[in-house]
């Protein structure tokens, strides 16, 4: 009683001003970490935990092509992955969202309407290709994913944003190089307490050494969260978005 708390998981309706959740879900908030930064970082940050440390482990040296790159989980994973020592080339919608990307470690920015992004993908990293892709796109961009992969890359598809992926012949695999395709979920990452606190711990332990930063860019009241969702897909909105009781 008293702790503060944070949690991320099933069953969904996050959006209210109290409810109960099962006790092994919530992660205690550490000091020096705000409600708002607590809220604004779980569900995100555990994504690019489980995207950069275990869908492909980020090695120093690593080209990696992230697509969303300005926005709540792409914030944070463009951050890490260059602290680990990846070259991060960001696919982003506007200049504004470029500016953004580059802030948070983006090397490199190619603009989503862009009509060849594996071909600037091989100018960008000598015409090897990437080795990871982190697609939240889905099927309109899933083929110039694998196009822009090096031999053995891993296409991790993580949202379907454009819709679901069409299906595909595991063959088209082996035509671009052996390729490793995954579609994870982060919460087969998290399935026990013991694993959910691992994995909070280590986000937390980035924020708190200031490597990841929390950008919180949009703020709603509760009750104006039908415009939160217009903002959204209409792609206005950048970083971390709260809900505010």
């Amino acid at each position: 009683t008293g702790d503060r708390v944070v949690y991320t998981g099933r069953p969904a309706d996050a959006y209210s001003e109290r409810r109960n959740f099962p006790a092994w879900q919530c992660v205690q908030i550490p000091d020096g970490i705000e409600d708002d930064q607590a809220a604004a970082i779980l569900l995100k940050g555990l994504t690019a935990w489980y995207l950069l440390k275990r869908s492909y482990r980020v090695q120093a040296g690593d080209s990696v092509l992230l697509y969303a790159a300005a926005g709540g989980v792409g914030s944070l994973a463009s951050q890490w992955a260059k602290s680990l020592g990846a070259t991060v080339i960001g696919v982003v919608s506007t200049d504004a969202k470029a500016a953004l990307a580059r802030a948070n470690g983006c090397a490199h920015i190619i603009m989503a309407d862009d009509a060849d992004v594996a071909g600037r993908v091989r100018e960008l990293t000598d015409g090897e290709g990437v080795a990871a892709v982190y697609d939240s796109v889905g099927k309109d961009s899933f083929i110039a994913s694998l196009d822009s992969l090096r031999p053995h890359g891993v296409m991790v598809t993580f949202g379907n944003a454009t819709g679901p992926v069409d299906p595909i012949a595991p063959v088209e695999l082996a035509k671009r190089g052996s390729l490793f395709l995954t579609r994870p979920i982060l919460f087969d990452f998290i399935g026990t307490r013991e694993s959910l606190l691992e994995a909070a711990a280590e986000l937390f332990a980035v924020v708190a050494s200031g490597t990841v930063k929390i950008s919180i860019n949009q703020r709603y009241a509760l009750k104006d969260a039908q415009q939160a969702h217009i903002d959204l897909e209409a792609r206005k909105t950048m970083g971390s978005t709260v809900l505010v009781p």
